[in-house]
């Protein structure tokens, strides 16, 4: 050991070069669990925030026609908000525009056509569900939705094409050469991403303009309080159609522990495969150094040989120079990387998350790769013979 020790001080340099693979290789290792761990936690608090607190209810109504009637009441929104744990809840479905017919911001040749944004009938508490963030205005209530008036409520996508950056002037859109007001222009929306495409207008000023909803059908959105989902999933389609609640069909979020788990475990296969990569090219950097030694210090060896040293001695002893500067790698290793972890949690505002276990044995993996590395060199600088290290 004293000789290992010295062998490593004579070149403070060549060591820590030698040292810096497996600091890495370790600091990333030590990296990747913390981050992952830490990433986990973020998508965990994420999920019950939004996920988790989300209830959709389709519409699945057939008839012997083949075009059923709208299956959700007019009074939907308000007999969903009336069950326990229910926060808000809206319907909403697309309007299919016929050949011809287009959204644009004017009804002269000049008008700016809009021939991507989605035409979308929405009751009040889709968009109080929706959680929306506001750039301009406001968005339409049940006193619009009972007099089916004519307003929208423009998504940011849909009013960047249309031209439509303030509603001070009132401005409308016009859908077939059918004026709407617009009331509110939206930046942001919490859940439902392709409202930010859509022209939103009332659902009973939609009805009466362009009937029900026939090929695409209706949905309702649903937002609850944590734990409450899947209680409200299993109520949804009675509490709206005691007389057909086989017309509706509720999905509940999916299983939280099951998501968290396939994410965590698709994030950690995917990180641990780039902290194996690091290690190994520590590794090999720690032999490869190792063995330019074993060949700068073919005289050194020859002496040793020469004064009785075994070849099982010359081999204890590089092993114990590549096993030291490993472990020195694990350790040095093991504190950036939880400082790298600390750092990025404290820059981000996340809690920092990393296994106990994962920090202890750093050190220790340090020492296997410093093993390892030098078990080739070592066995190369037994093999080679007094006499002809001691001509060199």
């Amino acid at each position: 050991m004293s000789e290992a020790v010295a062998g490593v001080l004579q070149r403070p340099g060549r060591s820590a070069l030698t040292a810096l693979g497996t600091v890495l290789g370790v600091g990333a290792l030590i990296a990747v669990l913390g981050l992952t761990g830490t990433a986990a936690a973020q998508i965990d608090e994420r999920f019950d925030e939004l996920t988790a607190t989300e209830v959709t209810v389709e519409d699945v109504a057939t008839s012997p026609e083949g075009t059923a009637p709208l299956a959700f009441p007019s009074d939907a929104d308000t007999r969903m908000t009336a069950l326990n744990g229910v926060t808000a809840a809206g319907v909403s479905w697309r309007v299919r525009l016929g050949p011809g017919q287009q959204i644009a911001n004017g009804v002269t040749q000049a008008a700016t056509v809009d021939s991507q944004a989605q035409l979308l009938a929405a009751s009040p508490g889709l968009l109080a569900a929706a959680g929306p963030s506001l750039a301009e205005g406001r968005v339409f209530d049940t006193f619009h939705e009972q007099r089916a008036e004519h307003v929208a409520v423009l998504g940011a996508a849909a009013a960047r094409r249309l031209g439509i950056t303030s509603v001070y002037n009132r401005p409308a859109v016009f859908v077939d050469g059918t004026a709407f007001t617009v009331i509110g222009i939206l930046s942001d929306v919490q859940r439902r991403p392709d409202l930010l495409m859509s022209v939103i207008v009332p659902r009973k000023a939609a009805e009466r303009q362009w009937g029900q909803p026939t090929d695409d059908r209706a949905r309702m959105l649903v937002t609850t309080r944590q734990g409450a989902a899947t209680q409200i999933a299993g109520e949804a389609a009675l509490a709206l159609r005691p007389d057909h609640p086989q017309w509706l069909r509720a999905v509940p979020p999916p299983d939280p522990k099951t998501l968290r788990t396939g994410v965590k475990s698709d994030l950690g296969q995917l990180f641990l495969l780039l902290a194996g990569v690091c290690l190994f090219i520590g590794a090999v950097g720690i032999a490869n150094t190792t063995l330019v030694a074993v060949m700068e210090r073919t005289g050194e060896i020859g002496l040793r040989r020469a004064l009785g040293a075994r070849g099982r001695h010359i081999t204890c002893q590089f092993l114990t120079e590549s096993t030291l500067l490993g472990l020195l790698g694990g350790l040095v290793g093991a504190a950036l990387g939880t400082v790298s972890i600390v750092a990025v949690s404290a820059a981000k505002e996340w809690t920092p998350v990393l296994p106990p276990a994962a920090v202890a044995s750093a050190p220790l993996l340090g020492l296997l790769t410093g093993l390892v590395a030098g078990a080739y060199p070592a066995w190369r600088a037994s093999r080679i013979a007094p006499v002809e290290a001691l001509r060199r």
